[in-house]
């Protein structure tokens, strides 16, 4: 048995595949590969290179199907976007959420129903944290 990576952030190819195994749930490397634009062209082999080193590090598990390996990731899709903000926040904005949000405010071009949204959002966690 392979001893299991322990690593928290994922490369930008590992999240791509993780996005397209999170909208489907689980699947085999054809799924997967099948879920990504046809402009990717990525070949079969780069696909189950890509699933073992999710494997290896353990945002999925496997489980054979006839010769068939499925792939089902362990880790939710919201949760490793609280982890990787909370990375972002520590690494890039000296742990300060505040300077996050601020940059992200001022400079994404952000609609004025964006900032209501982020207000409303803002009011609904300050109303249940006092409440």
């Amino acid at each position: 048995m392979r001893k299991k990576k322990t690593t928290n952030l994922l490369t930008e190819v590992e999240l791509e595949f993780m996005n397209e195994l999170w909208a489907i749930g689980q699947g085999s490397v054809r799924d997967v590969l099948d879920c990504l634009p046809p402009e990717r062209n990525l070949a079969y082999t780069s696909g189950a290179t890509i699933l073992r080193i999710l494997d290896d590090k353990g945002f999925v598990e496997s489980r054979k199907d006839g010769k068939t390996l499925i792939y089902r990731p362990l880790l939710e899709k919201d949760r490793y976007q609280a982890r990787s903000l909370q990375n972002l926040s520590r690494t890039l904005f000296d742990d300060t959420p505040a300077t996050l949000v601020a940059r992200l405010v001022d400079d994404a071009g952000l609609s004025e129903a964006d900032l209501e949204d982020i207000r409303a959002l803002v009011e609904r966690r300050l109303q249940n944290d006092s409440g």
